[in-house]
């Protein structure tokens, strides 16, 4: 039976960094396409804008 010593697993910090290293990477890669416009709202503002427009009509119909 073998076991896996120490050395066969990557290390906790080296792990951390990794991911450190990812998402700054994933944020640098949000701002350069902010930069050249290619912004775009995410659904879930969307979402709540239109239940805000519909509940907003119903509140006028219901309680005028």
């Amino acid at each position: 039976m073998t076991t896996s010593g120490p050395s066969d697993r990557p290390k906790r910090g080296t792990e951390r960094q990794n991911w450190i290293e990812r998402r700054r990477e994933k944020i640098r890669a949000e701002v350069d396409r902010n930069r050249r416009g290619e912004y775009t709202v995410p659904t879930w503002v969307l979402a709540l804008a239109l239940a805000l427009i519909v509940g907003g009509w119903l509140a006028l119909i219901f309680l005028a």
